[in-house]
């Protein structure tokens, strides 16, 4: 009888860090062992010029995500025609492994934008707003989307979902994926009163409520805590312990989920971002 032929090692997770510019340099320099960049797509909105060679560059040597923080997917006024114009062109030049952006509003009135990512209400009437939206900027894309939860300091007297119940009806009824941030999972615990440890218990929990196989991705980031003792999710330091733990958990009922570090302020140097993706593969493995 001949011999079978040796199986394929498995794949690894993919694992990569978000890549802004105090890094561009070095990362094309270094080709670290990464899966994957992601970039906010925003800043590639520009009709050719020097950031778009750059991110051809970076394309050629890793898969890259796309993450947007302008679509206001949540808006009551509607998206924006030509920002989705935009990242379709984007898309279709840089055919990424995933394209992203938040559970959110940023429009109002004839076209205002608030430049931030606002808390929407977990209500019926707003997830059917939701899942319209995500529909049409799938269907523009022609590619399923991951929609991330986000760090909320106000919050909606008339919630009427919990927000893991609000993401599984997200997912299940539009087809989009969710990222997860963990990060996001602690503050917003933390912002409600509770302790590290509790804060950490409570972010377990919501994972515990998420319907495996929605989630497509995970981030991963720093916070600070101000004087006063609101937590902000500032994407500026290395990962909490608490949030390392919560992110064990999370892969631990979900499996092998492609993840990234983000950093946004106060950028390092590239080995600091580098170690922090070794942990997080090290955890995965």
């Amino acid at each position: 009888m001949p011999a079978s032929p040796p199986s394929a090692a498995p794949a690894r997770p993919p694992v990569g860090i978000g890549w802004r510019q105090p890094h561009y340099e070095a990362l094309l320099d270094q080709r670290p062992d990464l899966d994957f960049i992601e970039v906010h797509s925003e800043n590639f909105f520009a009709d050719g010029g020097a950031t778009l060679a750059v991110l051809d560059a970076g394309r050629a040597a890793y898969p890259v995500s796309l993450h947007g923080v302008g679509l206001g997917l949540g808006s009551a006024t509607g998206l924006d025609d030509w920002h989705l114009q935009r990242l379709v062109r984007l898309a279709d030049r840089v055919q990424p492994r995933w394209v992203s952006d938040h559970a959110c509003f940023a429009r109002v009135g004839s076209g205002l934008h608030a430049a931030d990512l606002l808390p929407i209400p977990f209500t019926d009437e707003s997830l059917d707003l939701l899942v319209r939206h995500v529909d049409q900027v799938q269907q523009a894309l022609g590619r399923r989307m991951l929609v991330e939860n986000i760090s909320a300091y106000v919050g909606w007297s008339g919630d009427t979902l919990a927000e893991p119940e609000f993401f599984n009806a997200l997912t299940q009824r539009s087809g989009c994926g969710l990222l997860l941030d963990v990060n996001n999972l602690f503050v917003n615990a933390r912002n409600a009163g509770l302790g590290p440890v509790a804060a950490a218990q409570q972010a377990m929990r919501w994972v515990d409520a998420i319907r495996p196989g929605s989630v497509g991705e995970i981030h991963l980031a720093g916070h600070c805590e101000r004087p006063d003792g609101l937590v902000i999710d500032d994407h500026g330091s290395r990962v909490r312990d608490e949030v390392w733990q919560v992110y064990a958990h999370a892969i631990g009922r979900l499996g092998p989920v492609p993840t990234l570090i983000e950093w946004d302020t106060a950028v390092p140097d590239l080995d600091v971002l580098l170690a922090e993706a070794g942990r997080a593969r090290s955890l995965l493995a």
